[in-house]
Order: structure tokens, then C-alpha cells, then sequence
């Protein structure tokens, strides 16, 4: 029933966010939606504000160059760490480049992009925040954390544990 839920979403079936699929070639899964909104998609819960995060492995000056070209406003929100702001419509969307951290203290990270899925999961939180959806929904779990999402346990990634504390 969850996948049913992601498959069939709102947000993911809007003509506006199909688009930006397709400008950052979702068809072939090199752009997924990613966190948050693909977690609470498949717990059932919507919220009108919720954020679009996509994870791709174009580089920022492509995602703006293809939007750009496609008539899609285009905000460098956050390039030296890979994200780009892009508006279509009602549609906002962070699209950050696969990326690993190189060195971080913690809080601040030098990072490296790529186009390693596991590698881009890894540097997240938690396990439940590490699901992507392809454009047409199907669900891309690089760390199985589909069943802590459903199950509602919390299983840090790393030493996001470390880190979260640190914030307080």
C-alpha cells in the first residue's frame, strides 16, 4: 500500500514536477526525488508545504543550463555544495548533485560530486531519510530503510548520531 501511495502522489504526479523530470533526465534515474517528502509519502502522511528534494548526478551548471533552456527559473541557492534552486509554476524544487563529504568537522563539509547513489545515501541521517523515488514512483532504497520508515524505528547512518548531537 505504501508503494501504491508513492506511486500515485500528489506532488510526484504533477505535470510541474514531471517536467523537471524529464529536463534532468528522470527517465533514465540520473534524478530522484529524495528525503523527506518521499518518507512521509509513504507513511501517508501529505503536507501542503512540503519540500521537493531531488538528488541527481548532473552537476549544478548543468541542472541550471537545462532549466535555463527549458524555461525553468533557475536560483544558485548553494552550488559549492552542489544545490540549485528550481521554480516551474507552484513547483520548488533543491536539486543537489550526488556529493560525498571529503572532510567535515561536523557541521561543515568539503564535499566531492559524483554519481554513486549508495555513496549520496550514506552521508545522510537516517536510514528513512535515504529513499528515493524515480520519476514514475518506483522506489529506490540503497540502504533498506523502507522497513525502519514503515516500522517508525530511527536507525542512524554513520555518525549522524554524533553529529545531531553536536547540533543540540
Amino acid at each position: 500500500m505504501a508503494l501504491e501511495r508513492l506511486r500515485a502522489a500528489p506532488w510526484l504526479t504533477m505535470p510541474e514536477t514531471q517536467r523537471l523530470f524529464e529536463v534532468l533526465d528522470g527517465k533514465a534515474g540520473r534524478t530522484r526525488a529524495v528525503g523527506g517528502i518521499v518518507r512521509d509519502t509513504l507513511l501517508g502522511i501529505s503536507r501542503h508545504d512540503a519540500d521537493l528534494d531531488l538528488a541527481t548526478e548532473l552537476l549544478p551548471d548543468e541542472v541550471m543550463a537545462r532549466a535555463r533552456d527549458a524555461h525553468i527559473a533557475t536560483y544558485p541557492t548553494g552550488t559549492a555544495h552542489g544545490t540549485v534552486t528550481l521554480r516551474l509554476g507552484p513547483v520548488v524544487a533543491e536539486v543537489t548533485t550526488l556529493r560525498e563529504d571529503v572532510r567535515t568537522d561536523g557541521r561543515h563539509a568539503e564535499v566531492a560530486f559524483g554519481t554513486d547513489w549508495r555513496a549520496d545515501a550514506m552521508r545522510r541521517d537516517f536510514t528513512m531519510n535515504a529513499l528515493y523515488a524515480l520519476m514514475d514512483g518506483a522506489l529506490f532504497d540503497p540502504l533498506e530503510g523502507v522497513n525502519d520508515c514503515l516500522s517508525g524505528r530511527v536507525r542512524f547512518i554513520g555518525d549522524a548520531d554524533r553529529r545531531i548531537a553536536e547540533d543540540r
